[in-house]
């Protein structure tokens, strides 16, 4: 089978490594406008989290949990290591703490609650919501999101069955009975048994326009740290999540062998747009996320904040997370990206679309919009 993948980020190339390695000897293309891996990926930062707990939704935490053991599986196959266990840290109200816990080491996952005391004690630098407890996760912490997309590029490249073809920039793609057509800005098009479309916040101009309205475009801004003083109170550290009054704050600090910052991000620093606008924070959004954190960290200084970038994802507009929809004839499949969510569950998510592009039974991810996707009833119709 010829599998076009569309989409040079952490699900296009995840797709095209699970494609490739299915039961049948399937021929795969990864194309992307720009270089592959794409800078311009929302995938391609340089630090990513990865963990189970996800507050009040059972259903989420147990996916969570099989992101470990599948990123794990990852690094195996690709020979090198990006993925830093240092636990992740979710602040929550005491009185919910232990029944969190419980739904958590249901799914397998080494966890523990720290009092309102131990947050004192062991991290004195970060202010917790007054009130507060916490659950530590062992297993999870931080993907080195630049690294791991690197060495995906790499194991495709040195695959005989996959053809790379950067620098090509798709501008449709359709149906033809039992074909898919990919057709490029050069005028140019390529036929395929099977294409995957999972390019990002572009997905949005290539998908069907039943699908593109219902997606909602979002713009993130992020800080980055490096705290002038006191740093050995960060070594070590967890990723820490669910920080201030509205509990949608996190730090995420750096890992050994890496000299990417500290990043420092909230909810309340995304915001919906209209179009990609380029990647510098406005000032507004850092005054803002510099104002949070002089209440979040102690000591903290807005001179160690060494850079600002904004990114984008896109999000399904009914349920406010992926989507995965397929054409007509079920030869086009278009997964539209969702942020941290897709980086986290990426090993998961790459799989289920695999099996439906080589035509397997579809493995279960636990994520509703994966494992139910959307059936279009034509490309462009209802």
């Amino acid at each position: 089978m010829r599998i076009t993948v569309v989409g040079g980020g952490v699900i296009g190339l995840l797709t095209a490594i699970e494609c490739v390695r299915a039961p049948g000897a399937h021929q795969v293309d990864l194309v992307d406008a720009g270089p592959i891996p794409s800078p311009l990926a929302t995938s391609n930062d340089r630090l990513r989290v990865t963990r189970a707990l996800h507050r009040g939704d059972p259903v989420l935490t147990a996916a969570g949990a099989g992101a470990h053991a599948a990123w794990l599986e990852v690094e195996r196959l690709l020979g090198t290591r990006f993925y830093h266990p240092s636990g992740a840290l979710t602040a929550l109200p005491t009185e919910e703490a232990s029944s969190e816990l419980a739904g958590l080491t249901e799914t397998g996952v080494n966890a523990w609650t720290l009092s309102a005391r131990d947050l004192a004690r062991r991290y004195p630098h970060v202010r917790f919501p007054a009130g507060s407890a916490a659950v530590l996760e062992a297993s999870a912490g931080v993907l080195l999101a630049d690294h791991a997309l690197v060495a995906m590029a790499r194991w495709l490249g040195q695959h005989p069955r996959t053809r790379l073809l950067p620098h090509q920039q798709v501008v449709a793609v359709s149906e033809d009975g039992s074909d898919a057509v990919v057709r490029f800005a050069d005028g140019s098009a390529r036929s395929a048994d099977r294409v995957v479309v999972a390019a990002g916040p572009w997905s949005r101009d290539l998908l069907a326009d039943v699908v593109g309205p219902e997606l909602i475009l979002y713009r993130q801004s992020v800080l980055s740290y490096r705290p002038p003083t006191d740093r050995r109170n960060w070594a070590g550290m967890p990723v820490v999540l669910a920080l201030g009054a509205a509990r949608d704050a996190w730090i995420m600090p750096t890992v050994p062998r890496s000299d990417a910052p500290m990043r420092l991000s909230a909810a309340s620093a995304c915001r919906p747009v209209d179009k990609l606008a380029g990647h510098e924070t406005p000032d507004q959004q850092r005054r803002h996320l510099i104002e949070l954190f002089a209440q979040l960290i102690d000591g903290f200084d807005p001179a160690g904040v060494v850079g600002a970038t904004d990114g984008y994802y896109l999000a399904e507009r009914t349920r406010g997370g992926p989507l995965l929809a397929a054409y007509e004839a079920g030869v086009v499949w278009a997964y539209a990206a969702c942020g941290g969510m897709s980086f986290k569950f990426a090993p998961q998510i790459a799989r289920a679309i695999a099996d439906r592009a080589v035509g397997q039974p579809p493995r279960p991810t636990g994520l509703d919009p994966i494992d139910r996707p959307r059936r279009l009833a034509a490309v462009g119709e209802e």
